[in-house]
């Protein structure tokens, strides 16, 4: 961004380089450095001279860079300017008709006796004419008593030291004018409020391991924790030390989460910090056995681990979870997540039950690899085998069975579908045992109507599934939609934390996701592959080669197959 920038609407004036509002206002009274300053910035806007530094600037008007601050900062306080950023420096020109009130002429003579003793309190350094007009500025703008800023510029330098910089000082005095404190007597009293609070302040400090001494700001804070939200000076220190808060501002947003959840004395706080500890301990196991990098782990503890252990699962169990999900290839927190809820449904919850059940999918599994070795294929084991196989089970066939059908698949197209209907017309033929086979079975035209019909549509479905998953493989392998796919499923994990958290990181997200998806499009057009392309496409759309329709009637295409093969 430009060293200095102009408001939209001074731009759309167009009418003079410099406002007649501000010859008749402010000209008359700003000092000459700040003048001169003003009228070069608008020069320098005016004139399109956008390479110009900081440095520049200052060189150009024979003054040092902290001068030029000074006059920029001084008027900011007119509201001729803003500054948008210190470092780099960054300066927008306002309009100066949006002002309100009058600027008023300050009178340095009036301040003669108190500019010296402003002088003899601040002893590191000579003060400038433009910190000496800040101070006239506070005295006649917010009728302090010279005596009470007096004090506040004390007050300040033995809290800084002698290299303070003026903006603290009118910091610290413009928050005591808000008050009304503007009274050498109301300041007296308003700094021993702070004397009093200092000594459990810096307690406070030493505690937690904060070197510097307890401000103005800190005070306000300490008087909040301890009158508002009725926090003791020991579980304010406990809170800190358990939060490893190393600043007032981190000490109270841990008060602010305690306050929030009725923790208030040292042993609840440790009581609750212990819990949630534990949970990001917890967090940090699971996402270590899922090959997860958590960057933040409370949306993580949020979202997944705090629900987990609300419905009964200990953390000793998650990781057992976590570890199978890995081997498995659900190696996120939300596939851990379906697993889960699905365990959760069964009232699968303690640590017995869960090695239990994962036990028994290892058994299921083996099995199931012999049954696919079987039928004679080496892919990896699906959900939809653990589907049948639970099927098949649950006609009480036993492993023995199970492989005599596996065998007479071999060589099928679909091996599993061709043997649920071998077992589907052993079932109906009352079949348990290798001895009854000889009857006639689906491999030589004892197949039920059923089975058919089952069997036929699984293939139109497989083969439907299978034309888009060749396609998407192929865009898959493409790397620049390959990576844009996988930066996207990143994409939607942190939009759904954010949408929870952060609304404005949410909407930047979403930005980004129709941006990616955009040149998704895209790189599939050029590689000739249309979005429809990548799914599946259904010989029959209306019942989506199920053979049966949203309410369960038979659709046109079941009732013409079954007239067609005469069944």
């Amino acid at each position: 961004m430009a060293f200095i920038s102009v408001a939209d609407e001074l731009i759309k004036k167009g009418s003079t380089i410099i406002e007649n509002k501000f010859i008749t206002k402010y000209l008359p009274v700003l000092e000459p450095d700040a003048l001169k300053t003003y009228l070069f910035a608008l020069y320098v806007c005016q004139n399109g001279l956008n390479s110009y530094t900081a440095q520049d600037f200052a060189a150009k008007l024979s003054l040092s860079e902290d001068e030029i601050v000074n006059c920029f900062e001084y008027l900011e306080e007119l509201e001729l300017v803003s500054i948008l950023s210190r470092s780099p420096l960054e300066i927008r020109i306002l309009n100066a008709d949006n002002l309100s009130g009058t600027p008023k002429k300050l009178k340095p003579e009036k301040y003669s006796a108190f500019a010296s003793a402003v002088q003899s309190v601040i002893t590191g350094r000579m003060i400038s004419t433009n910190e000496f007009m800040e101070y006239y500025y506070l005295l006649d703008e917010y009728s302090f008593e010279q005596n009470a800023l007096l004090m506040i510029i004390s007050y300040c330098v033995n809290l800084k030291g002698n290299d303070i910089r003026y903006q603290y000082i009118k910091k610290v005095a413009k928050s005591f004018a808000e008050e009304g404190i503007t009274t050498a007597k109301k300041v007296e009293e308003k700094l021993s409020s702070y004397t009093s609070s200092a000594p459990a302040l810096s307690k406070i400090f030493t505690a937690v391991g904060i070197v510097r001494k307890p401000d103005p700001d800190d005070n306000a804070l300490y008087e909040k924790w301890t009158n508002e939200l009725g926090f003791s000076d020991e579980a304010i220190i406990c809170a800190a030390k358990h939060f490893k808060a190393k600043s007032s501002e981190k000490i109270d947003d841990a008060l602010k989460e305690l306050y929030k959840n009725r923790k208030f004395d040292v042993k609840e706080i440790e009581d609750y910090s212990k819990a949630k500890n534990s949970l990001y301990a917890c967090a940090s196991e699971i996402a270590k056995s899922l090959g997860v990098y958590m960057q933040n782990a409370s949306p993580y503890v949020e979202n997944y681990v705090c629900k987990w252990r609300d419905c009964g699962f200990e953390c000793d169990t998650l990781k057992i979870i976590a570890d199978y999900c890995f081997m498995q290839g659900k190696n996120s927190f939300e596939g851990m997540n379906d697993f889960i809820s699905s365990l959760y449904e069964e009232g699968i919850i303690t640590e017995q039950s869960v090695s239990e059940r994962l036990t028994s999918i290892a058994a299921d599994d083996k099995t199931i690899k012999q049954i696919l070795k079987t039928c004679g294929m080496t892919r990896k084991i699906i959900d939809p085998d653990r589907q049948y196989l639970k099927r098949w089970k649950s006609w009480d066939f036993s492993d023995e069975m199970l492989l005599k059908a596996a065998e007479t698949a071999q060589g099928k197209s679909n091996p599993l579908a061709y043997m649920n209907a071998v077992l589907s017309s052993w079932k109906t033929q009352g079949i348990t045992a290798p001895e009854g086979i000889s009857q006639p079975t689906a491999a030589n035209g004892g197949e039920s109507k059923k089975a058919i019909i089952e069997r036929h549509y699984y293939d139109l479905r497989a083969e439907a599934l299978r034309r888009a998953e060749k396609v998407q493989t192929k865009a898959m392998k493409d790397e620049v939609y390959g990576n844009a796919r996988k930066k996207l499923n990143t994409l939607s994990i942190q939009l759904a934390f954010a949408e929870v958290s952060d609304e404005k990181l949410a909407k930047k997200i979403s930005d980004e996701i129709a941006l990616l998806e955009k040149q998704a499009d895209e790189r599939l057009t050029a590689m000739g592959i249309s979005k429809d392309d990548l799914l599946p496409h259904y010989k029959c759309e209306k019942c989506k080669d199920t053979g049966y329709d949203s309410y369960g009637r038979q659709c046109e295409c079941l009732q013409r197959f079954i007239k067609t093969n005469k069944l």
